[in-house]
């Protein structure tokens, strides 16, 4: 099972090349990346980096400040729009392209369409989003296939729960915007209105909801608990649809929005009939509670799902060094029966920056979360556009402020991923010295991880146990375990320390005895990652009294034993 490294990017983002970044500016001041500027360049760029899949993030149409009547499109009311550009996550019609990201706008599909092409020659697979929850308050499809229904067509709307409606609705009540409520320009009526997408019952939802969308109905009655799965609701019929609809676009998988917040039932009789026609595609699964992982990969057949809450925020607190590197094996030995179904990250749209003054306040501190993330025994693993020069996301574009993300909401150009992107050129130019030992770094360990059977499929074997007593190891600042099969065994090693540290390491016997070597043998050993770096020992030295390496302030090493 080959390791899948995921790239994660904006297209309106990507490849702006606009450097006007005025807050709260307009496309028109502030630019927007095209999907026809993700070039050859870019995906070969991206195949040297060693990526295997790219989400393509915010291609399905969503709900805009920008006009675009012009070409047959309805305008959005702002006050229901985040941003100027708005979210990527209001769909406004499941079977469009966003008109912001074409070049020529009545030909978006067929943009998208090439791009799937590009994307292919390059040797690359293609992942989007699917949004089943919730929808833009304003959905209207303009390009639904012949015989499909909008959302909410047929519904019986004096229904508060109907098992057959898409939408929730709060009869004899009018929806009330918590941003501008009063703006009688927008002619915005929503009577009776319906439920906001983060489960808020209220007409009357605040800014801290996602006011600007609507819980679509799957079955279960919100206001009783109860389920309601026979007949099958139709607003399963309407998503599967919607699926095969773009796998039949030639896309590779499907990374599913806040997936916990539809019944597992739905993705079981979904991802089933996709697979029918579509056996190789991937659903990942945006799941946040690790309760519920293994119903979502056993029940809910889901390929991989997110290991936010659980590696992420193991990885975050020890470069933060709110916790010891000991809860990184604590973390992975309850998730290791999971291993092969776990995708995991420190960096995408939804999380600060690793290089932020929110989180590790530059990279090369922060590259111990990733390289650990690389490394540890996980299927897959994902890159967030610009996390690989450093990007701080420390810019104030406007709806988010200023918070160490990357805004999903407004028009930007990213100014040191602008470095890379180079006119379109893809070819790292303009990159400082400082973002190029960054790039090196990441594309230093992706590369291993990708091109080494031990390191991308091979045994986990956890040394942090039998160095819990060790008075000459920095227990809460480095982190340490074995990688191996039948041809070779890496001692891999991360140091989240600011310093420098001395450091002797032990190993056990029962390691050297399952990674097939003697325990008689004498090691010398190259570091993968630090070419000038190497080791050698005597086992029955590491064993009783572990033996001595120096490791640099945030050193991440890959030591070969030979």
């Amino acid at each position: 099972m080959d390791k899948i490294i995921i790239y994660q990017l904006i297209p309106r983002l990507f490849s702006n090349l606009n450097t006007t970044c005025k807050t709260n500016g307009s496309i028109v001041e502030n630019g927007c990346g095209k999907l026809n500027d993700i070039n050859v360049n870019a995906l070969a760029s991206l195949n040297e980096l060693g990526i295997t899949h790219i989400w393509f993030t915010g291609v399905l149409e969503h709900a805009t400040t920008s006009d675009y009547t012009a070409f047959g499109i309805s305008t959005d009311p702002v006050h229901l729009v985040k941003g100027n550009a708005g979210s990527p996550y209001a769909i406004k019609d499941y079977y469009d392209i966003c008109p912001d990201l074409a070049v020529d706008i009545p030909s978006r599909m067929k943009e998208f369409e090439q791009l799937i092409k590009r994307t292919h020659t390059a040797g690359l697979k293609v992942i989007i989003d699917f949004v089943p929850n919730h929808v833009a308050r304003h959905y209207e499809s303009d390009a639904k296939p012949n015989g499909c229904v909008d959302f909410g067509a047929s519904d019986h709307p004096n229904d508060a729960f109907n098992p057959q409606n898409n939408y929730y609705y709060l009869p004899n009540q009018s929806f009330i915007s918590p941003v501008n409520p009063n703006n009688e320009e927008s002619k915005w009526v929503e009577n009776p209105a319906r439920v906001t997408g983060n489960d808020c019952i209220s007409a009357s939802p605040t800014i801290n909801d996602w006011y600007e969308t609507v819980k679509l109905n799957y079955g279960i009655n919100i206001y009783d608990g109860t389920t309601h799965f026979d007949p099958v609701p139709n607003t399963w019929h309407k998503m599967v649809d919607i699926l095969l609809f773009w796998a039949s676009k030639g896309i590779d998988g499907f990374r599913c929005d806040m997936a916990e917040m539809v019944p597992v039932e739905f993705w079981n009789y979904a991802i089933a009939k996709v697979k029918t026609q579509y056996p190789d595609i991937l659903f990942i699964a945006e799941v946040y509670n690790p309760q519920l992982y293994q119903t979502y990969i056993s029940n809910g057949l889901f390929d991989l799902l997110y290991d936010k809450v659980g590696m992420y925020d193991v990885l975050r607190s020890v470069v933060q060094h709110h916790v010891s590197t000991k809860q990184i094996s604590d973390k992975w030995h309850a998730n290791e029966p999971l291993s092969n179904h776990l995708l995991i990250f420190t960096e995408n749209h939804d999380e600060q920056r690793v290089a932020s003054d929110f989180f590790a306040k530059n990279a090369v501190s922060g590259f111990p979360t990733t390289f650990v993330a690389a490394t540890i025994n996980a299927r897959a693993i994902m890159i967030y556009f610009g996390q690989e020069f450093g990007e701080k996301g420390m810019d104030s574009e406007g709806f988010s402020g200023l918070d160490g993300r990357t805004t999903i909401f407004d028009y930007w150009g990213i100014q040191s991923f602008q470095n890379w992107v180079n006119q379109l050129k893809f070819d790292g130019t303009g990159l400082t010295d400082e973002q190029l030992n960054v790039y090196q770094l990441h594309k230093k360990i992706i590369s291993l991880v990708k091109s080494t059977p031990a390191l991308n499929k091979g045994s986990f074997y956890d040394l942090m146990w039998y160095n819990a007593d060790n008075q000459l190891l920095n227990f809460t600042e480095i982190f340490m375990f074995f990688r191996f099969d039948v041809t070779s065994v890496f001692l891999v090693i991360a140091n989240f320390n600011s310093t420098d540290a001395h450091a002797r390491i032990r190993i056990p016997e029962d390691a050297f005895a399952k990674a097939g070597l003697k325990s008689k043998d004498y090691f010398r050993a190259n570091d993968l990652m630090n070419p000038d770096i190497s080791i050698q020992f005597p086992t029955h030295v590491a064993i009783v009294n572990g033996f001595g390496l120096n490791l640099k302030a945030y050193q991440c090493s890959v030591f070969q034993l030979k």
